[in-house]
Formats: C-alpha cells, structure tokens, sequence
C-alpha cells in the first residue's frame, strides 16, 4: 500500500477521536452548569413546601372543631323558612277577589240598578242564597239592606257600594244573635309561656285536616312560637303519620307517631302530650282520625283522645277543619262534630276558587263559633289567619 495513503487513514481516525473528545466535553460541561442552576430552584421549593404543609397541619384542628358547627348550620339552612302572616293576608284578599264565586260583585250590580224593583230584591236574596249564605241570614240581610237604602236615600255606587260593604262585615262579624266573635286563638288569650297550649284538629276525611295540622304549625312558627310538638293521632288513615312527618321535617317539628298502622290514636295522643309536656313545648298539635266504621265510634274516639290528652294537659283549642267547597252539605257533619266534642273556632280550607263565600257566615251562624283560619290554596304557606275586612273586601273584589 501507498505510505502516502496509510497516513491520510491514520491522519482521517485522529481527527474524528479529537472531534469526538471535544463533543464529549462539552456535553459534560453543559450538564454541570445545568445542575448548578437547578439545586437551589429545589432547595427554595422544598423550603416552600415545608412551609404550606406546616400552614396546613397548623389548621387541621380548627377545621375539625369548626366541623360539627358547619353540620349543624347547613342543616338549619336546609329547613323552611315560613311566610309571614302579613303576606299571607295579603294573597288572601287577592285570590279572593278573583275567585270564581264572589259574589259581593253579583250584589253590588243589582243593588246599583235605578230604581229597584220586588224582583231585583228577590234577586239579591237568590244571589245571598246561591252563595250558601242560608236561608235566614240571606232574608235578614236583604231587609237590612232595604232599610238602610231606603234611611240613607242611597243614589249613587259608591253608596251603595258602601252599605253592601257595611252590612257583609256586621254578617261576617257577628253570630246570630249579634255577638261579635272573638277569633283568637286559646294561646293568644292565655299566653303564658310556661304552659303548653294543645290544639286538637278535628274533622272528616278528605277536608284537608291533615295537611292543615302541618300548616298550622308552620304559620305558628312564622309568628314566633318556637318550640311546637305535633301527634299524629290519625292512625286509620294509611300513610297519615308520613304525611304530618313530611311536613314537620320541612320546618324541624318533632313528631309523636306510632309506625303501626291502625294503632291505638288514644295512645299515639297521650305520648305526644307527655313529650310536650317533658318538653316544655308551647304548643301541641294533634291530629287525629276522620273515619270509623260509623260516626258513633268516630265520637267516641275523639272523646277518648280528649281525656288521655288532658291527663297530661288542659286541651284549650279544638279546631274543625271543613272543605269550603262543600257548602250547605258540609254543615251537616259539621254539626255532629260541635256536639259531639265541642268546638271552639272553624278552618275552612279551600276557600280560594271554586268555594262559595257565603259557606263563611253560614257556618259560623249555626255552629255559634268563629271562622280562625282558611286555607287559601295548596301551597305550604296558603294558610292564614281569617280576617274579616280583608275577606269582605276580597269578594267585593276591592
């Protein structure tokens, strides 16, 4: 071979290890430098870390402590906050007035004709009578009528509109022989906070009586009555214990019931008035049945549930519940029931759409006790302490 050759392969081999060396060694420069610049990027993050996980061990035992508080808190924020009667007054005289049946209109546009006749009078008593005002009441109030248009020489609406108005009130107001009603309730007359006020609800199946022992507690609530206990005494009925139970869990109520269905309503009523009383409760609620095999022992029953609960405490307030949209024919069971037991104020639920307005004097005529409460729709706040100017305006539709 070529000397000449030889060393130009020789010359060729050195000068790729020498470019292969220099390659080496700036590759192992570069990582030192690389590694110099990261350790103290490390050492400040891990300083950093140290730190948030000494903040966060700092406050692990506060967050504990807080919590059972933050439990409690948010399952008081789950609960209902029940309307004020104020607003509830307000959307009374508002369905009210746009009812199906209010028949103030009606007489407001007899009474305002030119000149009335027999007929017309006969008219506004047909239209007392169509509003299940009764037979007696609607002949009074058309011969009070008469007198006052024919006294006060009554011309024009606003008159009119004004004597109508006062004698719906007088109505309204008074029982049969003139009485003014009181419509408290017995806690409002003896308020003294040491007792425990029982209000039994009574009243047949399918007027709403449960779902009113529920709303009752919840408008009591709202006018600051703070500690309420509720019995559910209507054993009879399937699933009646659930139903109260759904609506005081809604507001944090305390419920006594029985989970045997068809158990004994009398016992359900004496644990329920034991609770209250341990309890020192300011009210107790008791629902109880509406059904029996026939009315004799459905009397009975109430009459028992009565005495047990008064072995315990004094019952001050026995509440009928009625459907207004049954009219006259609700009156007779209403009457089984005032003597039966003896009642001291009247629910009428239902009082909004197609309930007759005149089911209110009516009732309170023949049965000598105040209308206290109505129910004005199906929401759990449409139940409202009866006020007889707003319900008189109302059906006039002011």
């Amino acid at each position: 071979m070529d000397i000449h050759i030889v060393w130009a392969i020789i010359a060729a081999v050195l000068i790729i290890v020498g470019i292969a060396l220099v390659a080496f060694a700036l590759v192992r420069s570069k990582k030192a430098n690389a590694q110099r610049d990261i350790t103290p990027a490390m050492q400040e993050s891990d300083s950093r870390s140290s730190d948030t996980y000494n903040d966060v061990d700092s406050t692990d035992s506060a967050d504990d402590s807080r919590h059972a508080d933050g439990d409690a808190a948010s399952a008081t924020s789950e609960l209902d906050v029940p309307e004020d009667n104020a607003s509830r007054m307000h959307r009374l005289r508002s369905r009210l007035s746009h009812s199906a049946n209010p028949f103030g209109k009606a007489l407001f546009s007899i009474l305002t004709r030119d000149n009335l006749s027999e007929s017309d009078w006969e008219e506004v008593e047909d239209t007392l009578l169509l509003a299940d005002v009764g037979a007696d009441t609607a002949m009074g109030m058309v011969d009070e009528l008469r007198r006052d248009a024919r006294v006060n020489g009554a011309q024009d609406a606003a008159q009119i509109q004004s004597l109508l108005r006062a004698q719906l009130l007088k109505a309204v107001n008074t029982d049969k022989d003139g009485h003014t009603f009181d419509r408290r309730l017995e806690l409002e007359v003896t308020p003294d906070a040491s007792d425990t006020h029982v209000i039994m609800m009574v009243g047949v199946n399918g007027s709403g009586k449960t779902t009113t022992t529920g709303k009752l507690s919840r408008l009591l609530l709202g006018e600051g009555s703070q500690q309420i206990v509720l019995g559910a005494a209507d054993t009879f009925r399937a699933a009646a214990a659930d139903q109260l139970q759904t609506w005081a869990d809604r507001v944090g109520v305390p419920v006594v019931r029985s989970d045997k269905e068809g158990a004994d309503p009398a016992s359900v009523a004496f644990e329920a008035a034991q609770r209250a009383k341990e309890d020192n409760a300011q009210v107790l609620i008791v629902d109880t049945a509406g059904r029996l095999q026939n009315k004799t022992n459905l009397m009975d029953e109430l009459g028992k549930i009565r005495r047990v609960v008064e072995k315990n405490l004094p019952v001050g307030e026995v509440l009928l519940v009625l459907d207004a949209t049954t009219g006259q024919n609700g009156m007779a069971q209403a009457k089984v029931f005032a003597e039966a037991i003896g009642i001291t104020g009247i629910v009428l639920t239902k009082l909004d759409g197609s309930a007759k307005g005149g089911i209110v004097i009516a009732v309170q005529r023949e049965l000598g006790v105040p209308v206290k409460l109505v129910g004005l729709g199906e929401g759990p706040d449409d139940l409202a302490r009866f006020d007889t100017e707003g319900f008189v305006d109302g059906i006039l539709g002011e």
